[in-house]
């Protein structure tokens, strides 16, 4: 764990580096992200002018819901979004060579290689929702503990769910298309899940769960209710993801074959 956090850095400052020759890249990147989310809450604010409540929650706490859930899909998207460029190139044109010939564990090597400071368009926005919303939970220390225990277990759900769907191109030489599919399943997850159909909370909740992302950890933070599924479910369903996504993985590379000439 130590060495992985050293080649954090490493790979980091290195990053960085690049970036600073395409500054113009960067900041696009970042606008085109907060423009993303700005317009999404301008849909918000305009439905609620009209609806004051919707099923019951208020813009405020959907808000908080949408800021919350922004926390976990921001930090996934700056330290591991290279696992896109597996499923969508790097098994395909076999660019995936090189994380078998370095002393480094290919999976780990994939997710540290990558910093994508255009998370931070995500990210800015998620802490100011919850600050702009703070005042409408009752927080206390522990609740403040579990806040900060939630967030690296709902991160996991991103990632795991994207190391699966990547895994996909083992077999298939490209997943781009499927892991598309499954981010963009994560947009359910900003609202109250009372709002969809049976068949969309099943899929959201125990089939691609990032209901657990951010709605149900962020519906306990809000009503003090049902800890046990709302925050002991983020973690049960963290850490069998996880499992799945290194066993998906593991299979997946073993099937890997180099691209000939």
């Amino acid at each position: 764990m130590k060495r992985a956090f050293k080649l954090e850095k490493v790979f980091i400052k290195q990053y960085l580096k690049q970036l600073m020759e395409y500054k113009g890249d960067f900041l696009v990147g970042v606008i085109g992200m907060f423009l993303t989310q700005g317009l999404n809450l301008l849909f918000l604010n305009i439905i609620f002018k009209s609806i004051p409540t919707l099923n019951g929650w208020t813009l405020k706490q959907i808000a908080f819901i949408y800021g919350f859930s922004l926390i976990p899909k921001g930090l996934d998207h700056l330290f591991f979004d290279n696992l896109w460029s597996v499923g969508q190139q790097f098994i395909k044109t076999g660019e995936f060579d090189k994380y078998l010939i370095r002393p480094i564990n290919p999976l780990l090597h994939v997710l540290i290689e990558k910093f994508c400071i255009d998370a931070f368009g995500e990210l800015i926005i998620g802490i100011s929702l919850l600050a702009i919303t703070t005042s409408y939970i009752s927080w206390s220390a522990v609740k403040f503990c579990l806040f900060l225990i939630t967030i690296p277990f709902t991160t996991i759900i991103y990632t795991s769910l994207k190391v699966i769907a990547a895994s996909m191109a083992f077999r298939y030489k490209q997943a781009g298309s499927v892991m598309y599919i499954f981010y963009m399943i994560n947009d359910f997850s900003k609202y109250p899940v009372s709002i969809y159909n049976n068949s969309i909370k099943f899929i959201i909740t125990f089939v691609i769960p990032f209901a657990f992302a951010g709605y149900y950890p962020a519906s306990f933070f809000l009503t003090n209710e049902n800890i046990l599924f709302n925050i002991g479910g983020v973690i049960i369903i963290s850490l069998t993801l996880l499992g799945i996504a290194l066993i998906f993985w593991k299979k997946g590379i073993l099937k890997y074959e180099s691209t000939g000439s």
